[in-house]
């Protein structure tokens, strides 16, 4: 009994003491009262009941796992002034912390002390091992009640291990200030965690949201590309794109406009086999002689440059509709080579008298040339001349031949 009466004191004088808020959570410590029936073992002789208790204070080390010390108490029936006392320590695993029922287990190791009147006393190492469960009854006062099984092994006295069952019924009261949850595990409490569903394991920033190392908005587990340059723009997988689609992102592309479908370098670029400025798409003369100036077509430039399609309106210096295409290539070549000089030279066929078609050819020369000057080749690389008929280059006997006669070229002159 003296045993039992400073332990209801010491009891009394820690529940006066401070404030409980909520019940133990990650972070918070408790403390915990219960009376206990122990069912002793036959071999001690002594009559089962409510005969103690036990006390503990513990702290909930994380989501899971508890530590604490207790101190347990009897006096039981069946050996005239026999106190038991015992200290020890229990590691407890938790489930459902966060719920209003929380069961849990525990194995745990301790001391224990016999005092009898006789003079008997004995004192050994004990251990014990069960489970129990806490249930919040009592809604907002934050107080658990708490329910537990203890298997108590010990031997005191020399013989066979005495095994005790203890069935205790109590509350438990938490103190200090819980940790906030963290419910995707990540380690930013929910309050601060801007990424709640953040999956297990995935490094995260001070937000709780995946990292990102290069800060492109793609996080660190699905980028394919890690160490993007800062700003720059990227698809779904944190890798520049390929905005063209030549198998060349955007960041090593020096051709970023490469229609679909053409054949690329590294840098991706057209491929130009023969090394003469015209992709090998455009390139109608693939095999063209290293260092040769050539026109857009890619074919090299001799002594003239053709206009094939270049046509007038019957009797007149006006073109054809649909004619400019061969202008406008001639007028690129001319602006690529600017060290050529041209002379802009009319032919007619020989329809009508002679005089009057080299003054035509003369203005159809001329049409030529003003085109090729809207376009932005330089006018006095330009010269105009109309030949008229004397320049045949095919039977005029023909309606074939007259058409190929009825023409304007591009003389390059020697400088």
């Amino acid at each position: 009994m003296r045993c039992r009466a400073t332990v209801w004191l010491a009891l009394a004088g820690l529940c006066a003491s401070g404030a409980v808020h909520a019940d133990a959570q990650e972070g918070q410590s408790y403390f915990t009262l219960m009376p206990s029936f122990v069912d002793d073992d036959k071999e001690a002789g002594l009559d089962d009941g409510v005969s103690g208790g036990q006390i503990g204070i513990g702290h909930a080390i994380d989501r899971h796992w508890n530590v604490e010390g207790f101190f347990m108490f009897a006096s039981p029936d069946g050996f005239p002034g026999q106190d038991e006392s015992g200290v020890g320590v229990d590691l407890q695993l938790h489930f459902n912390r966060e719920s209003r029922f929380t069961p849990y287990v525990f194995l745990g190791a301790g001391y224990l002390a016999v005092e009898r009147d006789d003079g008997r006393n004995r004192d050994g190492a004990m251990i014990g091992a069960g489970a129990g469960f806490l249930a919040d009854i009592f809604g907002s006062s934050n107080v658990a009640l708490r329910t537990e099984y203890r298997l108590r092994s010990y031997d005191l006295f020399g013989g066979e291990d005495l095994r005790d069952h203890m069935f205790s019924l109590g509350l438990q009261f938490p103190f200090g200030r819980a940790e906030p949850p963290d419910s995707d595990g990540d380690g930013v409490a929910d309050p601060n965690d801007r990424c709640p569903g953040t999956p297990a394991g995935t490094p995260v920033d001070g937000f709780g949201c995946e990292r990102d190392s290069d800060g492109d908005g793609v996080g660190d587990t699905r980028d394919r590309c890690p160490n993007t340059p800062a700003g720059m723009a990227v698809d779904a997988d944190g890798c520049p794109p390929d905005s063209d689609g030549d198998g060349v992102r955007d960041d090593a592309d020096r051709c970023p406009n490469t229609p679909r479908g053409a054949r690329v370098d590294a840098q991706g670029c057209e491929l130009d086999g023969d090394g003469d400025g015209v992709v090998d798409r455009l390139d109608r003369c693939p095999d063209t002689r290293a260092g040769a100036r050539v026109d857009v077509r890619g074919c090299e430039i001799r002594e003239q440059i053709e206009l094939p399609g270049v046509n007038f309106e019957t009797n007149s210096d006006r073109l054809v509709a649909g004619t400019e295409a061969a202008l406008d290539d001639a007028a690129a070549t001319l602006k690529r080579y600017p060290d050529i000089y041209v002379e802009v030279a009319g032919h007619t066929d020989s329809d009508g008298a002679a005089e009057y078609n080299e003054g035509l050819s003369l203005r159809r020369a001329l049409t030529v040339r003003d085109y090729l000057v809207r376009q932005g080749v330089e006018a006095e690389r330009l010269s105009v001349r109309g030949y008229g008929e004397s320049q045949p280059i095919a039977d005029n006997s023909t309606p074939e031949g007259k058409a190929r006669n009825r023409r304007v070229v591009l003389r390059i002159l020697e400088r």
